[in-house]
C-alpha cells in the first residue's frame, strides 16, 4: 500500500509558475514510476508526465512539454511537477499516482490549480 498527498496548487494568473509536490509513504517510494494526471471540469482524467524509479526517464503529454517538468526525491518520497508558463486550459485537478508493474495503482487526493486569464 502507498499513501500519496499532493499540495503546492492555488490560484494563479497565465504566465505564472507554480510546483506541485506529491508525498508518498508505505511501500517502498523509489522502486515505482510516478504519474502525474490532470481532470477539468467536464473532462475525463488525463496524462500529464510520468518519471522511473531513479528519475533518469521521463515522458509528457504533447500539450505540457517545454513548459512543466517532472522530477523526483528518493531521499524524501517525493515527486514534484514545475509548471512554468501556465495557461488557463491548465486548470484542472492535479493528481500523482504510483506505477506498479503496468498500471497506476495508487492515487492521491488531488490539488486544484486554477489559472486566471
Amino acid at each position: 500500500q502507498v499513501q500519496l498527498v499532493e499540495s503546492g496548487g492555488g490560484l494563479v494568473q497565465a504566465g505564472d509558475s507554480l510546483r506541485l509536490s506529491c508525498a508518498a509513504s508505505g511501500r517502498t517510494f523509489s522502486g515505482y514510476a510516478m504519474g502525474w494526471f490532470r481532470q477539468a471540469p467536464g473532462k475525463e482524467r488525463e496524462f500529464v508526465a510520468t518519471i522511473n524509479w531513479s528519475g533518469s526517464s521521463t515522458r509528457y503529454a504533447d500539450s505540457v512539454k517545454g513548459r512543466f517538468t517532472i522530477s523526483r526525491d528518493n531521499t524524501k518520497n517525493t515527486v514534484y511537477l514545475q509548471m512554468n508558463s501556465l495557461k488557463p486550459e491548465d486548470t484542472a485537478v492535479y493528481y500523482c499516482a504510483t506505477k506498479v508493474v503496468s498500471e497506476y495503482r495508487y492515487w492521491g487526493q488531488g490539488t486544484q490549480v486554477t489559472v486566471s486569464s
